[in-house]
Formats: structure tokens, sequence, C-alpha cells
């Protein structure tokens, strides 16, 4: 699951549920997330590129919380919905996933 992480470019992301789909363990969304939050090498398996299937950042972030999160796919230039910007599932928070989601 860390191997199909790595491979995400920058720039774009990928959903807990594709990223379960590719390691070959399709409806195991949730434990990719929990081992994310685990992760054992931080800042090389770049486990920010990985959201929610509606494109909404990750409320605990291992790393920072989703403003660090935010803050990394944007460095990398990824797009997020216009809206409000307000945290915790506005619009302004959702990652367009139509023009950044890694097409694997």
């Amino acid at each position: 699951m860390y191997d199909v992480v790595r491979r995400i470019p920058a720039g774009s992301v990928a959903t807990y549920g594709q990223v379960a789909a590719l390691a070959g363990a399709p409806r195991s969304a949730r434990f990719v997330g929990f081992a994310l939050h685990a992760n054992p090498e931080p800042g090389v398996i770049p486990c920010h590129r990985v959201v929610f299937r509606d494109g909404s950042l990750a409320p605990g972030f291992a790393f920072g919380g989703p403003e660090r999160q935010r803050a990394l796919l944007e460095e990398e230039g990824v797009r997020f919905k216009p809206g409000s910007g307000e945290p915790a599932g506005a619009d302004g928070w959702r990652v367009d996933l139509d023009a950044c989601q890694w097409r694997a």
C-alpha cells in the first residue's frame, strides 16, 4: 500500500479507496487511512496526496492537520474547488478531483 502512495505524482491526489483498490484490497479504504496515520517514512511516503472520495482533506492529517495538508498540496499545484475557504467540509477545502485526481 505504501508503494502505491509513493507512486502518486506531485500535483496529483488519490482517494483512500483508490489506493486500497490499487493495492489489491478493495473495500479497505479505512485500513489505508490507519496505515497512513502511522506513516513510517514521512516526507518519503507522500500521504498528504491522499484525500477522501469527495476530495475533502483528512481532519486528522497526522503531520499537522488539514491546514498543513492543504499547504503541501497547494505547493505542488493541486487545485481546490472555489468556495468560502472555510475548513472542515466547505467546498474551498475540497480538491478539484476532476483536475487533479491521479489516473493510475
